[in-house]
């Protein structure tokens, strides 16, 4: 019998969920990796190591609140999050930066991505700003035709900021000039961010189907969910600020409105559903501005939806 009267210190979590961690590229292996990617390409010297940069570790470190133990039942997927199956998920860690070369992150989350898909692993980035969308998309550039499922209140198609073409205000403006990318779809849009009409002129030029916040909340993303083709590989994109500031209010960008837990939720499962969901990042979280961790929390959630119904759907049954 113990006579201990203490109990050890309390323990942080330092991956997703205290999933292993494998930061060794070329041993790389399971069914669904989790990666920060911490650096964007910055507009400014102080945009180097904002805020944002310390989304990845703020998000891991409140996944004990997004998911308390594995054995949990969840029942916002129904079961489990694993379902009792063998399914191995890997924190990949950090993508690595050099202060002296601005674009080596970019080219090493390439390089990451590639080597996951390559193992037929599932991406499942945490950002950083929404440039780290380029690098990512450009590792699928075999995986296509993507269509790319955007929530954001911000449109994202300027050119360049300051002569910087990869940076937050341009990941679908590059993404649209992939050939592997097909439809685009960006739900959320309100308030006013980067885009001039030439933007807006240049996105509906290129086919993307625009879904402002007025509409979304009018129709319910349901029916914004019955646009998107069935039978699809899709790669999801989520800026913080595309979703309801209620819930996640650690941005920069903050707007009255945004998409909501349960339609992110319907989201995500529909898309699981209806196709084959081939990788999700969320970005643009500001650590020093959230509120009891709320936005960590729903990140966290966010990403369990995706885990616990891709494998419901069987995505790993065959590996």
């Amino acid at each position: 019998m113990s006579t201990s009267l203490t109990n050890p210190p309390r323990r942080e979590l330092q991956s997703f969920l205290d999933f292993p961690i494998c930061t060794d590229i070329d041993q790389l292996d399971g069914h669904i990796g989790i990666l920060g990617i911490p650096y964007g390409d910055p507009y400014s010297i102080d945009e180097v190591t904002n805020d944002q940069t310390n989304a990845p570790t703020w998000v891991r470190r409140y996944t004990e609140r997004a998911l308390r133990k594995l054995e949990r039942w969840d029942f916002d997927i129904g079961g489990p999050l694993l379902g009792g199956k063998d399914i191995k998920v890997v924190d990949c860690g950090d993508v690595k930066a050099d202060p002296r070369d601005l674009d080596l992150h970019y080219r090493n989350a390439e390089a990451v991505v590639r080597r996951m898909l390559a193992k037929g692993m599932l991406p499942i980035i945490i950002g950083g700003d929404h440039g780290i969308p380029i690098p990512v998309l450009r590792a699928y550039d075999d995986q296509g035709p993507i269509t790319l499922v955007h929530i954001d209140a911000h449109l994202d198609w300027r050119d360049d900021v300051n002569g910087a073409r990869n940076g937050y205000s341009s990941p679908i403006r590059r993404a649209a000039e992939m050939d592997h990318i097909g439809q685009i779809f960006q739900i959320g849009l309100r308030s006013a961010g980067s885009a001039r009409p030439e933007e807006v002129e240049a996105a509906l030029s290129y086919g993307a189907v625009l879904v402002p916040d007025v509409e979304l909340q009018d129709v319910g993303m349901k029916a914004v969910l019955d646009r998107i083709p069935d039978g699809g590989r899709y790669y999801l994109t989520i800026d913080a600020d595309g979703m309801d500031p209620t819930i996640m209010p650690a941005v920069n960008g903050p707007a009255p409105g945004g998409v909501t837990y349960p339609q992110i939720r319907t989201l995500i499962h529909g898309l699981v559903a209806k196709g084959r969901v081939v990788g999700m990042d969320i970005v643009e979280i500001t650590p020093k501005k959230d509120l009891n961790g709320i936005t960590a929390i729903t990140a966290g959630r966010i990403i369990c939806n995706l885990i616990g119904k891709t494998i419901q759907a069987g995505y790993f049954d065959a590996k």
